[in-house]
């Protein structure tokens, strides 16, 4: 396999690590105690943060692909 490959697989795992932890978190914040517009407003950042990761997700393997990826680890995380 060459380098770029190597390179771009790494980057992809990298990228859904960082999604499958801004799910966590949003995850544990729809679950955890704080009430009202500060759980929204951490709800809505982290899933912001899904957002950039998966455009920067669609650099690597396309849009279709990167949606697809996130829409699979939001099901897998978000129950």
């Amino acid at each position: 396999m060459s380098e770029d490959k190597t390179e771009n697989k790494s980057e992809v795992a990298r990228l859904l690590k960082q999604i499958d932890l801004a799910f966590e978190a949003a995850q544990l914040g729809i679950s955890g105690l704080a009430e009202g517009a500060a759980r929204h407003d951490f709800i809505k950042v982290k899933l912001e943060q899904v957002g950039v990761f998966e455009a920067q997700l669609a650099t690597h393997v396309g849009i279709d692909e990167a949606n697809r990826l996130v829409c699979e680890h939001y099901v897998l995380i978000i129950k």
